[in-house]
């Protein structure tokens, strides 16, 4: 037995034993993936939000870093395969804009709305706060690593394009400032989501 100790203090004592953990390195800031014209947006819509900030968002509200959106199989069949599109969202010259909530809700709400193979639209709206006929018909759901994929993502405002502004409280399927949707559910803006980096699927 004392054999087996002093041998233990001489692994220690050799560097051959080890009690340390590898610590996993911060991710890069999200402001630091953006050009010059969205890291200027960015940080004035955290000082908007001040003292809240899209870093403490996505550490929040988004686990693992995840995000998801859903569109109708037809409006990606058009814009997304037909156009060979390089990135998602709505596109002008300044880059493509998408809004994006966290992978966990829209999975949940997915799933909570299935039955017999087949979603709801009208239980998938209700969770998402948006309208039943938003989610009519096939889906395709995008799931995408914002650190893997390295994209710029910042709280959405009120000029990104396919922004609705709410005319009433009651609206919702509007823009409210904050980093929320007017249903509730979190959300961000990603700019230049690669379409080569999301996982899809098909939801009927």
């Amino acid at each position: 037995m004392k054999k087996i100790v002093a041998l233990f203090w001489v692994l220690v004592a050799s560097g051959c034993v080890s009690t340390s953990t590898t610590v996993k390195p911060a991710p890069e800031p999200l402001i630091a993936r953006c050009d010059a014209t969205q890291a200027q947006i960015s940080q004035e819509a955290d000082q908007r939000a001040s003292p809240y900030n899209v870093e403490k968002h996505v550490a929040e509200k988004f686990p693992g870093r995840q995000v998801s959106w859903l569109m109708k199989d037809s409006a990606y069949q058009t814009f997304v395969v037909q156009t060979n599109a390089k990135n998602f969202g709505r596109c002008n010259d300044t880059g493509c804009y998408l809004f994006a909530a966290p992978a966990s809700v829209i999975q949940k709400a997915v799933q909570d709305s299935m039955t017999d193979g087949k979603h709801d639209p009208a239980v998938l709206g209700k969770a998402l706060g948006l309208p039943a006929k938003n989610f009519e018909g096939t889906l395709r759901m995008m799931t995408l690593d914002l650190d893997a994929s390295g994209v710029c993502a910042r709280l959405p405002v009120d000029s990104d394009p396919g922004v609705w502004k709410c005319t009433s409280a009651e609206d919702t399927d509007c823009f409210k400032f904050g980093g929320f949707t007017s249903g509730g559910v979190p959300e961000v803006m990603v700019i230049n989501a690669p379409v080569a980096q999301a996982r899809v699927e098909e939801i009927h």
